[in-house]
């Protein structure tokens, strides 16, 4: 791939948050998520490439964009595959909270996993750890790992873990440990990109939420050198047949950094919405807009964080 479409990719992201920051603290979740969803598609139609959404806002029945299977770009350039979240925390942009971002991943056509929506068991830390976790291992056993290898006292270790009922078992077991623990409401991409960056203070993510989600966050951390396990958690017998058409038998098969992101590049790319511990959020000022961005690139290991002006009466 062109490491030019990195520049690209964060102008698609840029148009997006400013398009969902609009809606800040506006208790209109489907506005957002719409507005970004709408900007994030016309920017996109205007990169040379050859994209395919394998990751999307859902499938072609179900979405009016940024659908499973879209065709965007220009249809000349490199074939990729795209995993998108046009706006990771509708909920949160709704509240005025913390840690929305606009979220793009992009790799090689057929190297990026096809995950359907539905539940993934994950487990997510930043280089210091890496090699070091095994999802199938109890909490207490991964939390000793990241302590020894980031030469930290379990104690000091925080956890992120999105505040569910589903959690409260695993919840107690890491209180039990002594180590600290962030609870999320959303936005759990954010958290396990947090982890390889010190001055966000995560450790360590863990628990369950969504598989396209899990995607997004392993071609980060495969960019940042971090390390993603996740296990697709089977619930109905659709589910079943979806896993069944990918390949997959085994419903305990765990999925490493390569199963779900193949080949030594990507880019991953993330704008923010709101404030976070990462990016700040879009800042409006008369007829100027101020966005927050970070670019990576596995393939060089290369990230940038980006600051944008940009003015609010033209075009992009």
């Amino acid at each position: 791939m062109d490491r030019n479409l990195s520049m690209e990719l964060v102008r698609v992201t840029e148009a997006a948050a400013l398009a969902a920051g609009r809606w800040l603290g506006r208790g209109k979740k489907e506005e957002a998520d719409a507005a970004a969803t709408q900007a994030m598609r016309n920017m996109f139609n205007s990169i040379q490439m050859k994209g395919t959404v394998v990751i999307g806002e859902g499938e072609m029945d179900e979405a009016p964009m940024l659908y499973i299977g879209e065709q965007l770009g220009t249809c000349d350039g490199p074939e990729v595959d795209i995993a998108v979240d046009p706006l990771e925390g509708t909920n949160i942009v709704a509240a005025g909270s913390s840690n929305a971002l606009v979220i793009i991943a992009v790799a090689e056509r057929g190297h990026l996993l096809h995950a359907p929506d539905m539940y993934m068991e994950k487990i997510a830390v930043g280089p210091e750890a890496a090699g070091k976790i095994d999802i199938n291992a109890p909490v207490i056993e991964n939390l000793r790992a990241v302590a020894k290898a980031k030469n930290k006292n379990i104690e000091d270790l925080v956890v992120a873990i999105l505040d569910r009922e589903r959690h409260e078992k695993m919840i107690h077991e890491i209180r039990q440990s002594g180590a600290r623990i962030k609870l999320m409401q959303d936005g759990d991409v954010a958290a396990a990109i947090n982890t390889a960056f010190d001055n966000t203070g995560v450790d360590i993510m863990l628990g369950s939420g969504g598989a396209p989600e899990g995607v997004i966050a392993a071609a980060a951390l495969k960019s940042l050198g971090g390390d993603f396990q996740g296990k697709l958690i089977q619930q109905t017998e659709e589910e079943k047949i979806r896993l069944n058409k990918m390949g997959i038998s085994d419903f305990n098969k765990v999925l490493l950094m390569d199963d779900i992101v193949k080949g030594d590049d990507a880019y991953f790319v993330a704008t923010g919405v709101t404030d976070g511990e990462l990016l700040r959020g879009v800042l409006y000022k008369e007829n100027i807009g101020t966005t927050h961005s970070v670019v990576m690139r596995a393939k060089t290991g290369t990230i940038r964080f980006i600051e944008g002006q940009h003015s609010l009466n033209q075009k992009r």
